[in-house]
């Protein structure tokens, strides 16, 4: 397909005059001005493992839920069915399942359904399988996005991996996976993890966080950073799970937006994540930040 002058010309028009319909906001200024949710984008979530890349995940899919009447596909072959059912109950109602009357917990259940599929693990996919699957829970209840992860639980096609090796195999995996976010009208989220490598970074001797592992960068996803180059969006969550304070804070890098002007975020500064606490008994995240005035530390619970 070959866009005409006219078509150029109209897209370059709305850039010129402020048509572009930028990514989706949660309503929080400081994270607004660095996360949004983008439609038809090929986004990527890194971080080393057991950070909780995936309750992260999950937990702004049910903000963006209720906030924009969002809804999702999610493939997770690490956590049952049951298991990110509760999660994402837990995080609408802001309290644990325990705390649930019978009548909020069917309530709750009818939300989560209407916005969210989940793939019952009962095999091993590779990536064709999986976005034939994606697809045909898409056609038959449109989605805006879905959770692939992560993505080194996917086998590999033989006869693609064959014909190209590894490292094209990668690539062609993720060009098909931005195609198909265009073509089919959805934001496709693929989690990965890092290299072995990339646990022996920790911060320098000196440093308030010294020995403690750090962030990963776009160049220390497991496969190269193929996946940086491919993506949309790239973020890095972290957590450092053995200090004894900080084991609460998620951090959020966020290290590449392609288009800026359409996204309407930009990269957070380097050391400088978006920070998040850890709700007591895990159901949810409070955003932490600095007052932009004040300088003081503030605490804002997502308004659900």
């Amino acid at each position: 397909m070959i866009l005409t002058t006219n078509e150029i010309k109209s897209k370059l028009l709305d850039i010129k005059h402020g048509r572009i319909q930028q990514g989706l906001k949660i309503g929080i200024e400081p994270i607004d001005n660095h996360l949004r949710f983008a439609r038809n984008s090929f986004d990527i979530i890194i971080g080393h493992s057991n950070v909780g890349k995936t309750t992260f995940v999950i937990y702004l899919f049910v903000v963006w839920a209720i906030k924009h009447g969002l809804k999702f596909i999610i493939w997770s072959s690490e956590n049952s069915v049951e298991s990110i059912v509760r999660k994402i109950v837990e995080f609408k109602l802001q309290k644990t399942i325990n705390e649930f009357t019978n009548e909020e917990l069917n309530e709750s259940l009818e939300w989560c359904d209407k916005h969210f599929k989940i793939i019952f693990v009962d095999k091993l996919y590779d990536y064709k399988e999986l976005l034939t699957k994606i697809k045909g829970i898409h056609n038959a209840y449109p989605c805006d996005a879905a959770l692939i992860d992560p993505y080194n639980s996917l086998v590999k096609d033989k006869s693609a991996f064959k014909a190209f090796g590894g490292h094209e195999y990668d690539y062609t995996v993720c060009s098909e996976f931005r195609l198909f976010s265009q073509e089919n009208n959805i934001t496709l989220y693929l989690n990965c993890h890092g290299v072995t490598e990339s646990l022996r970074k920790v911060y320098p001797k000196g440093h308030e966080y010294e020995g403690f592992p750090m962030p990963l960068m776009g160049s220390q996803v497991e496969g190269g950073g193929k996946f940086l180059n491919r993506c949309n969006q790239l973020y890095s969550l972290h957590r450092m799970t053995q200090h004894n304070s900080e084991w609460m804070y998620t951090e959020l890098h966020v290290l590449k937006i392609k288009e800026i002007e359409s996204y309407g975020g930009k990269p957070t500064v380097l050391n400088e994540p978006l920070k998040f606490r850890m709700k007591p008994n895990n159901i949810g995240f409070e955003f932490c930040g600095l007052d932009l005035l004040t300088k003081k530390e503030v605490k804002t619970t997502l308004d659900l």
